[in-house]
Formats: structure tokens, sequence, C-alpha cells
């Protein structure tokens, strides 16, 4: 039921592939713009995270949660994948590439798993992720800051 506080974002469930697919790259495109803001839309106003060992609860932590994300991981660029879905959730799998303040970059795997309220906004987010050391000569995405290109390979393509 969409109230005063929400918003419908599409789509909505019950999810087809397709749907599925669209939700899952309209969720990358939203987090490669780093705005906490424009990202915490998405999620419904009581949305309840896991973020690896950290408790989320909310628009507001949200937003707090990604702008502290985003000042230490810089540079960074996500590629999502859909796993598997049915109903209202939806399975990701995603590797992102960033650098800390001393140059250092990363590549931070894992996984999600969604559930979404009526609206289509994501009641639920649980994520599980693990950071890789890597050099900067082994990055694998290259592209401008912001949206992966649409001819930018996936992650089954990199063989991630």
């Amino acid at each position: 039921m969409t109230t005063a506080t929400s918003a419908i974002r599409p789509p909505v469930p019950p999810f087809t592939r397709e749907s599925a697919i669209q939700k899952v790259r309209l969720a990358e495109d939203g987090w490669n713009t780093r705005d906490p803001g424009k990202v915490a839309l998405a999620y419904a106003t009581d949305s309840r995270w896991r973020n690896r060992s950290e408790f989320i609860n909310g628009r507001n932590e949200i937003i707090a949660f990604l702008s502290r994300k985003w000042s230490r991981e810089l540079d960074y660029r996500l590629t999502k994948e859909l796993w598997a879905f049915t109903g209202n959730r939806i399975a990701v799998r995603f590797a992102y590439e960033w650098h800390d303040d001393s140059g250092h970059w990363y590549r931070s795997y894992g996984n999600e798993n969604w559930e979404f309220n009526d609206d289509g906004l994501m009641a639920s987010r649980f994520a599980s992720i693990n950071d890789l050391p890597i050099s900067e000569s082994d990055r694998k995405y290259h592209w401008p800051l912001g949206r992966r290109p649409d001819d930018h390979p996936g992650l089954s393509d990199l063989g991630l």
C-alpha cells in the first residue's frame, strides 16, 4: 500500500525474469551515482539491512551509512548480476572496485538478498561482502564514474 511517505518504485513484485533483471540494473545504476539521498529513495522508510556486520534501520541510517561508505571507498564502481528471484524477492551477486585514501585498490565481492514491499521499495537487504586487495593493473572497471555503460562486460563476461 502506498503511503504519504513512500512512492511506487517500478518494477513491482511479483517479479518476472525480465523485471528482476531490470530491478537489479536500476539498483546498480543508483549505487553507481554514489548519491546517498538518491539511493535511499529505493528503500522503504523502515527498510532493514544487514551489511557485513552492521545492522541498519530506516532511510536516515541508510543515508548515514552510504555517506560513510563512499567517503572511504573512493572511485567506487559497481556491477550487479541477477542470481535468482521469486515473488517479491531477488538474490544478486556483485563486485565493486574502489581505493582507499592511500591509493590501495580493492575488489569487493558479495551476495545480497532483497525483499520488496508491494510498492517496489526494498524492505530488507542482507549483504555478505569480502574485500580482495588488487593492484591498479588488475582493475577491470575503467568506465567514467557513474552508470556502467551498456556495452561494458558484466560479472559473468569478466569471469568474476
